[in-house]
Formats: C-alpha cells, sequence, structure tokens
C-alpha cells in the first residue's frame, strides 16, 4: 500500500466519522495496521497536519485535531465568502447529469436522517458541496474547499448536536439542499447564492461548544476495516 492510499483511507475514515477528534495516530501502529514502514506513514501524517486534519506534538505523536471554537469559526466565515462564488461558476456551466448527482446525493443524504444515521448523512451533505466545486471549473477556490469540508467534518464531529437532535431535516440541511437544487434548476444565481449564504449560517448556529467531544476508538477497529 502506498502513501496515497493510506492518506485516502484516514481521509475517508475522518469524513466518515469513524475516527473522531482526539484519536492517537502512532506511526508505529500505522505502519502495523497497512503493512509498511514508517517512512511511509510520517509523510503522511505531515500532510494531514498541514491540512489541519492532524494535530502533531513533540514527543506526543498524531492525534485527529480537535477544532477550538475560534477555528470553527474561521472555517465557517471562509466558506461564506468562498462557497457563493463557487456556486455561480458551477451554475455557469453545470450539465443536467451535474445537477441530477446533487439531487442523488442528497436523497441518499435523506435517507440517512431517516435512518438516524447522522455521521453517513453529514459525509453526504459534505459530498454535495463538495460536486459544486469540483464542477465549479475554480481550481483555487475549489481546493480550498476541499480542505474546509474535512475540516467542516471535524467541526461538526465535535461540536455538532447529537445525533437525535437532529433528526428534523430541517436542522441539519436536507432544506437547504432541496432550495438550493430548485434554485439552480432555475438559473436564479443570486437566489442560489442568497441560500448558500444562509444555509452555512444555520450550520455554525447549531455548533454547541459546551458539550464534550466524543470518544475515541482504537484504531485498529477502523482503519483494518
Amino acid at each position: 500500500m502506498n502513501d496515497f492510499s493510506i492518506y485516502d483511507r484516514i481521509m475517508a475514515s475522518v469524513l466518515d466519522h469513524r475516527l473522531p477528534p482526539g484519536t492517537r495516530l502512532t506511526e508505529d501502529k500505522l505502519a502495523q495496521i497497512f503493512g509498511v514502514s514508517r517512512t511511509i506513514i510520517k509523510p503522511v501524517l505531515v500532510r494531514l497536519a498541514n491540512e489541519h486534519i492532524v494535530t502533531l506534538a513533540p514527543n506526543k505523536g498524531a492525534t485527529i485535531a480537535t477544532p477550538t471554537q475560534h477555528e470553527s469559526r474561521e472555517v465557517f466565515e471562509a466558506r461564506r465568502l468562498i462557497e457563493p462564488v463557487l456556486l455561480s461558476h458551477f451554475m455557469q456551466q453545470a450539465t443536467a447529469a451535474d445537477i441530477n448527482v446533487l439531487s442523488q446525493l442528497l436523497d441518499d443524504e435523506t435517507q440517512a436522517q431517516h435512518a438516524k444515521d447522522m455521521r453517513t448523512a453529514i459525509r453526504l451533505s459534505g459530498e454535495f458541496h463538495l460536486h459544486i466545486a469540483n464542477r465549479s471549473g475554480h481550481e483555487t477556490f475549489g481546493g480550498i474547499l476541499r480542505e474546509m469540508v474535512s475540516r467542516s467534518s471535524l467541526i461538526l464531529m465535535t461540536w455538532g448536536k447529537p445525533a437525535a437532535t437532529l433528526a428534523d431535516p430541517q436542522s441539519c440541511g436536507c432544506d437547504a439542499h432541496h432550495a438550493l437544487v430548485d434554485a439552480i434548476r432555475l438559473g436564479d444565481v443570486a437566489a442560489a447564492q442568497a441560500l448558500m449564504h444562509q444555509h452555512l449560517l444555520d450550520i455554525e448556529a447549531q455548533l454547541d461548544f459546551l458539550q464534550h467531544p466524543e470518544k475515541t476508538f482504537p484504531i485498529e477497529e477502523v482503519l483494518s476495516a
């Protein structure tokens, strides 16, 4: 297994909320899990640290990052600046197939919420936003957003409301995504941008910085699967 595959496996586990903030990622353990040397693991952890997914501390190794309240606010502020621009570019060139992908992601997200599988719902919500970015043709903002979505997943995992309080589709973004898809189909750029801006404000408003981050799990149970 190469370093790109290891990076993808760890990142996917973060986005799926199977590696919560605070999870320790020791080089020896990761090398054992993936059947590689520590020299392969080290640059992967450095890359994740550069993307603010992992925290590296001297003599302590790596842990999945726990975003602070200040960092969380910054991430959503950045997203509110970037995503309306990406949405405008997307709408200028989106095909029917692109819009159908958004609709399918929305259907899958809704099903996950009805099943109370909020980890999957949050991941699919991120994929909804990333599809817009990836098909916008704006490489600079798209690259920034890809990092922001990963960090948002950590933020929601750490400070988001418990799953029981997210059963209402309006509270977790489905209604906002439905409205966005409708505005995109109509070609109403101004309305779509306003909806995106409000959607991101609503997500940030639901963060609860008084609760405790969820418990961690042995990485063997996650990465060996």
